[in-house]
Parts: structure tokens; C-alpha cells; sequence
């Protein structure tokens, strides 16, 4: 059975196209359930869900007051049945044979996690420049933009790193999951940013490390909307941010701290060579690939975002405890 997780919070017009999108599921009833976790919305939610659970028996909410999609998460999994855990976002349009896609992929017991394409649906037409990186292929033959989680795949793709595999369209076995231990904290509101950790990079990096099965399956895909502000410079700057905060969090919670005392400049010298392999990726892109001069402006905000994201995350681990002991906790 998959059991399908959905976040939410004051985004009930968007909920509602997605819930539409599970019903033309082609896929048994008895074969997956859906829990919307419902994260502290005050607007109409829950009429939402009660007006589709009429048709969708098999779905079940959950009201979490707490902020941040660490909590929603966690509580969601906690009231799952599931052999196969699938988190989404609440802003997707699934195609017809996404969750029946998903159930056969994980019939082979090997298979750990599913990835499919997260298809861009712009709520309005995009500016040139996101079009610009939108239609620029990596050298796999993948297009992608992680700051608003579209990601298409070369067709001819099998298996796949589970670090390509983003939130918003998440299948994973239940066992495998658990396993982990559970995501790391995600992104929380503007005046708990700093909690921010690595949420699904943890699980998908325990999955690499253990050489775990990883597939792709086109029939696996989803639409992801891309609103309006989600199309502009500030929020690309804004997101870049929070992933820099992120890639800190996951520096600090790896082994090179465990050796700070014996060796402090180790520290220091990885720190510059992060911070060295950022300038030159973000030279490369600036002077062999990208044309407009547009999307070179994006292109910059983005590398200062992950810099200046980096650097505020970093600073302040540096005097407050209270941030220390919450990246070191053993478990969250």
C-alpha cells in the first residue's frame, strides 16, 4: 500500500487542484491512502479536505499547529499504513499514472526510491530568463532548476542518484525510511530560519551511502506549479539563501567537526575550499554557458545567495548554543 503525505498550510485553492489530480488516479483504492497534514491554516483548508474526503474515503487529515514542514512531515508518517511512503507538496498535479507507476516500480524489492519528473506548470508565462534556464540541459541530458524543484530527466535514464529525487514528488519504501531515521528539519518561518536544516538531503544521502536501488520512471511524474512569485530575482536570491543555509547545517553535522580540537585550521581550510568550489562553479556558468545577461544577474544572485546563506548560518553557529545543540542533536 502507498501512503501519500501532503503538507499544507493557508493554500486551500492550490490543495484543491491537487486533491482533483488523486482522484483521477488509475490506481485501486485499497491500494494507497492520502494524509494532508494540515500545518496551522486559517483559511478554508479544512472544507477543502472534507468536501474531497466525500469522494476519497482513503483520506484521512491531521491538524499540526506547530510550524514548519519538519513537524507537518513527521506527524504525517507517524499516522501512515503504508509499505511505500510518498511525500508531496501541495501544489502538485499528478498525471494519471503517477501512484499506480510508483506501487509497480517498487515491486522489485531492491528498489529504495522511485524519482520521476516534476514537470514545470507557470501559473504565468515566465520571464525570458527563466525560460533561458529552463530549456538549458546539464550534460546528462537533464534539464533542471532546484530553486523552484522542476526537474525533466533524459528519457533514456534507468537508475539515478536519490539526491535528484526533490521533495514536492518523494517516493520512498517505508522501511527505508525509517531506517534513516527520519528527515532532518526542513525549512521553518522568517524568525526560526536559523533552525532550517537539510531535510530530505540527509535521507537521500543515507540512501547514496548505502548503495541503495535508486530508479528512474517517467510514468512516476507530476506537475509542480510555479506561481508568480516564484518566477522573480528576489526569490531566487531568497531561496539560494535558505540552501545556504543548508549546505552549513550539513557541514556542521558531518564527521569533520568530531576533529576540530586536534586540528582547528582543518576546519578553516575546508570552509575556504566550499567557498572556492562555489566562486569557480558559479565562474564556469557565468563565462562558458550563459549568453543573456539576465539570467548572468540571476545566475550571480543565486551564488550570493548560497554565500551569504552559508556565511549568516555559519557566524552565528559560532555564538549561540542553543543553534550548536540543535544541529548536534542526535535525534529530532
Amino acid at each position: 500500500m502507498i501512503s501519500v503525505i501532503i503538507p499544507t498550510r493557508n493554500r486551500a485553492d492550490l490543495l484543491n487542484e491537487t486533491l482533483k489530480s488523486i482522484l483521477k488516479q488509475k490506481i485501486s483504492l485499497e491500494k494507497y491512502e492520502v494524509v494532508i497534514v494540515d500545518n496551522g491554516s486559517s483559511d478554508n483548508t479544512a472544507e477543502i479536505i472534507d468536501y474531497h474526503k466525500k469522494q476519497l474515503p482513503n483520506l484521512k487529515k491531521i491538524f499540526v499547529p506547530e510550524p514548519g514542514l519538519y513537524h507537518a512531515r513527521k506527524a504525517g508518517v507517524k499516522e501512515t499504513k503504508g509499505d511505500f511512503l510518498v511525500f508531496a507538496d501541495d501544489d502538485i498535479e499528478a498525471l494519471p499514472n503517477w501512484l499506480s507507476a510508483i506501487y509497480d516500480a517498487f515491486k522489485d524489492p531492491e528498489v529504495a526510491m522511485v524519482g520521476g519528473n516534476n514537470y514545470p506548470l507557470f501559473l504565468e508565462p515566465p520571464p525570458v530568463w527563466l525560460s533561458q534556464m529552463w530549456k538549458r540541459k546539464t550534460l546528462g541530458g537533464h534539464k533542471l532548476i532546484s530553486q523552484i524543484s522542476i526537474i525533466e530527466f533524459n528519457p533514456n535514464t534507468k537508475n539515478i542518484h536519490p539526491g535528484s529525487i526533490w521533495g514536492c514528488n518523494f517516493p520512498i519504501r517505508k522501511s527505508v525510511f525509517l531506517e534513516t531515521g527520519g528527515f532532518h528539519p526542513d525549512i521553518f518561518p522568517e524568525d526560526l530560519l536559523k533552525f532550517t536544516g537539510d531535510g530530505e538531503t540527509y535521507v537521500t544521502n543515507y540512501v547514496a551511502s548505502k548503495g541503495l536501488k535508486c530508479i528512474f520512471c517517467k510514468e512516476a511524474s507530476i506537475y509542480h506549479k510555479v506561481t508568480a512569485n516564484r518566477m522573480t530575482k528576489e526569490y531566487f536570491y531568497k531561496r539560494s539563501y535558505i540552501q545556504g543555509i543548508m549546505n552549513s547545517y550539513t557541514l556542521l553535522r558531518g564527521e569533520i567537526y568530531e576533529n576540530i580540537n586536534k586540528e582547528k585550521n582543518f576546519l578553516k581550510l575546508f570552509v575556504n575550499k566550499f567557498r572556492n568550489l562555489l566562486s569557480s562553479c558559479h565562474e564556469l556558468m557565468i563565462k562558458k554557458i550563459i549568453s543573456s545577461p539576465e539570467e548572468k544577474e540571476v545566475i550571480g544572485l543565486i551564488h550570493k545567495g548560497l554565500k551569504d546563506g552559508f556565511d549568516y548560518h555559519q557566524k552565528l553557529y559560532s555564538k549561540d548554543q542553543e543553534l550548536r545543540d540543535w544541529v548536534h542533536k542526535k535525534k529530532y
